[in-house]
């Protein structure tokens, strides 16, 4: 009877000690919130995956036959509502690139195109220095560059010069 009152003590702290650092690092460090790169995605999809998720735990807990039909409708209903926000963003996209069009407002309907083409690409905004460390401020990236192209510049003008000797 000690011991599980030993135990119950030890979790108790440990689950104040974890919410203190939880709330510490919310006032310090702040909550970071993560882009969005499905502008379609909304309230009503969160509440669809939520339903397909708690679908899918009780199927697991009790895979009978009217749980696994529950499942498979849910998560038809959640594919149909995503397709259907889906293709009305998209719907408006297109309006938006037309109207562009129209209008003559080549450079963002160029914009557009390429979104559509070329999809999400995050940015790196990290280079390797001479020395091999990481450097992460635009300035120290602007100064490498720099000094790569230089660089790059000089061996090409070398191996030209290499060349056009061993020609004479």
């Amino acid at each position: 009877m000690e011991n599980l009152n030993v135990d119950e003590h030890v979790n108790r702290v440990w689950e104040n000690i974890k919410e203190n650092i939880k709330t510490s690092a919310k006032e310090s460090l702040g909550l970071h919130e993560l882009k969005h790169h499905k502008p379609w995605f909304d309230k009503e999809c969160v509440d669809f995956l939520g339903q397909r998720k708690q679908a899918k735990m009780q199927w697991i807990q009790d895979p009978s036959r009217s749980n696994v039909d529950n499942l498979n409708n849910i998560r038809c209903d959640a594919s149909r509502h995503f397709r259907n926000k889906n293709k009305a963003y998209l719907k408006v996209k297109v309006e938006e690139l037309e109207t562009n069009s129209k209008i003559n407002n080549v450079r963002d309907l160029l914009r557009g195109i390429n979104d559509f083409k070329k999809g999400y690409h995050p940015r790196t905004t990290i280079v390797k220095d001479e020395k091999g460390d990481l450097v992460a401020d635009a300035h120290s990236i602007m100064a490498r560059w720099r000094n790569y192209e230089v660089r790059g510049i000089f061996f090409f003008n070398l191996r030209w010069a290499i060349k056009k000797d061993k020609l004479t």
